[in-house]
C-alpha cells in the first residue's frame, strides 16, 4: 500500500511538473505574479504624404502607387492641356486581372475657369452633379467609353469654390473579361479600387489659392 502511495504521488508531481512547463503563465499568476501583458499591434502606415507650399495642399496616397508631377490631360488636345499630380496605380495591383495599368486618380487645376464644375474637366457631353462627402462640396461628372474592347471611365470631383478650381479626377482604364480565355485573367475588383481612390481624395486638403508647382515628401 506504502508503494501505492509512493506511486501515486510521484505521478501527480510529474503531471504537475508538465503542466506548469506547458502553463508557466498559470503558476505566476497564482503565486502572486503579474499576468503577460499583450504587446498592442501598431499597425504600418504604407502610404506617403504629398505636399505642395505652393499650390497650398496636402494629401495621403499608398507608397506603391506611381508620383508624376510632370503629368497633363491631353484629351482636349495640345492646346488645352490640364496640368496636374497623377498617381497611377502599382503594375502589381493591374498583373492577372483585366485592370489596365495606366488607370490613375490625379489632383488637377484650372485657374481660368469662372465655375469649377466637374463637366469642364471632361471632353464627353455630360452634366455635373453637387455631391457632398465628408463635410466637402464636390461637382461630380461622369463619362464612359469603349474600344476595341478596352473600357474607359472617368468620375471628376470638382472641389465646389476652390481657387484655383481644383479637381480629384478618377481614370479607369480596363479590358473586356469576355475577351480573355476563361480562367486566364480574373476580374478587378472595381469597389476596392474605387474604395481607394476615395481615400485619397478624402485625404485632399486645400489651403489658400495658390500657382502651379509642388513637392513630394515621404513619411
Amino acid at each position: 500500500m506504502k508503494t501505492f502511495f509512493i506511486f501515486v504521488g510521484a505521478a501527480i508531481l510529474i503531471a504537475l511538473g508538465i503542466f506548469l512547463w506547458i502553463f508557466p503563465e498559470t503558476f505566476s499568476n497564482l503565486f502572486g505574479g503579474q499576468p503577460k501583458v499583450e504587446e498592442p499591434i501598431i499597425p504600418v502606415d504604407t502610404r506617403s504624404t504629398y505636399a505642395s507650399s505652393t499650390l497650398g495642399l496636402t494629401l495621403r496616397y499608398p507608397q506603391n502607387y506611381a508620383l508624376n508631377e510632370s503629368y497633363a490631360y491631353d484629351q482636349f488636345g495640345p492646346n488645352k492641356l490640364i496640368h496636374g499630380v497623377k498617381f497611377s496605380v502599382p503594375i502589381s495591383m493591374a498583373t492577372g486581372t483585366n485592370l489596365s495599368s495606366d488607370s490613375y486618380i490625379s489632383i488637377e487645376w484650372l485657374p481660368r475657369a469662372q465655375n469649377c464644375t466637374g463637366d469642364i474637366y471632361l471632353k464627353a457631353n455630360v452634366k455635373a452633379q453637387p455631391t457632398t462627402d465628408g463635410g466637402v462640396l464636390y461637382s461630380l461628372a461622369t463619362s464612359s467609353g469603349a474600344a476595341a474592347g478596352n473600357l474607359y471611365e472617368e468620375w471628376v470631383y470638382a472641389v465646389a469654390n476652390s481657387k484655383p478650381c481644383t479637381a480629384i479626377r478618377y481614370f479607369i482604364h480596363s479590358t473586356n473579361i469576355g475577351n480573355y480565355p476563361a480562367g486566364s485573367v480574373r476580374e478587378f475588383d472595381k469597389a476596392a479600387l474605387i474604395a481607394e481612390f476615395d481615400q485619397i481624395r478624402r485625404s485632399l486638403q486645400l489651403k489658400t489659392s495658390a500657382s502651379p508647382g509642388a513637392t513630394s515628401t515621404q513619411p
